[in-house]
């Protein structure tokens, strides 16, 4: 199972909730739409900054990148009207030691 919770400027973290590493029956994606949502896909728990899970209703979900939805934490298109723009992937890669938590080989620090 994935936790997806809110992160700091905005952004959504996934983190398994056991020690199983996740699996394609067992995992999430979570794919960031240009100039749109973040829609997630397959076992995750959405749980907001309080710690009280949000029932999603469904397998899949877009969640709001633009911060202008009136069903937060969902998307309501109001990103195509406000003008939204952000790209499908970052500009430039970020560094392994970030997204491995530490020493840069993929291993935790």
């Amino acid at each position: 199972m994935v936790v997806a919770a809110p992160g700091h400027a905005g952004a959504v973290t996934a983190q398994p909730t056991d020690d199983a590493p996740p699996t394609p029956e067992r995992g999430a994606t979570i794919t960031p739409y240009r100039d749109g949502p973040l829609i997630v896909r397959g076992d995750f728990r959405l749980v907001g900054d309080d710690g009280v899970e949000i029932d999603p209703g469904r397998d899949t979900v877009a969640l709001c990148r633009c911060g202008k939805s009136g069903i937060k934490p969902f998307c309501d298109g109001t990103h195509k009207r406000a003008g939204f723009s952000a790209p499908s992937a970052p500009s430039r890669p970020r560094p392994a030691a970030h997204l491995a938590g530490g020493t840069g080989t993929g291993e935790p620090g």
